[in-house]
Parts: C-alpha cells; structure tokens; sequence
C-alpha cells in the first residue's frame, strides 16, 4: 500500500486503506469492481493524471483519488486538497461534462447507497 500512496502522493484515508487491507477491492455482482483493488487504484489514478490527452480534455485529476467506477466512464473519487484527503466524502465525476459531484459522506454510505440505488449516474 505504501508503495501505491507514495507513487501517488497521497495517504489513503482510514476507510480505503482498511478496505483494501481486508479484501483488496470488493467485487459486485457479475464479478464487476464494486471498489477497485490497491493495483488498479494505483494504475487508473495514473493513467489519468498523465495521458496527454486527457490534459487537453479536463481539469486535472491529481486533485481526485479514484477507488471505483460506475461502468460508463464515471468515476468515483475522494477529493484531495493541499496533498491530502481531509473527508471522507465521495464524489463522482463525469466523464461527459467534467464535473465533480458529492454522492455520499463515506465509503460505507457509498457501497450501501450504490449498491442499493440511491446513487444512480
């Protein structure tokens, strides 16, 4: 886990880090990512703070931790500001109109909101 955090500047917060400690992502129905594991954290969260094209496109993403998608090109995300993550809110962001949008106040609301419908994007 350090080695994900230190490639992207940033300390998890308590509730992804103990996330992935205990499971490494969690699969949904269908065997989809419902959370993404610690790898493909670290290799999304990449890939979209550096493909050239995407600098072009859309405000940049070194500001958003991704952990999970919706399967439609949105993103879900903690928000990082001044190189931390200082709430444990979670925000979606589309990948349409490049906005950033508060869908829950935890990861447990999160899953049991996604899981359940309340968020729907």
């Amino acid at each position: 886990m350090r080695q994900a955090e230190l490639a992207l500047s940033i300390k998890f917060p308590d509730e992804l880090r103990s996330l992935l400690l205990e499971t490494d992502g969690i699969k949904g129905e269908y065997r989809t990512d419902l959370i993404w594991s610690l790898g493909r954290i670290k290799k999304d969260n990449l890939l979209f703070r550096n493909h050239p094209d995407f600098k072009e496109l859309y405000m940049p993403f070194d500001c958003l931790l991704f952990f999970a998608d919706a399967g439609n090109g949105n993103q879900f995300a903690y928000l990082i500001l001044n190189g931390e993550i200082r709430r444990n809110d979670v925000f979606v962001w589309n990948h349409e109109n490049d906005s950033r949008v508060w869908v829950a106040s935890s990861m447990k609301q999160f899953i049991e909101w996604w899981l359940n419908g309340t968020i729907n994007v």
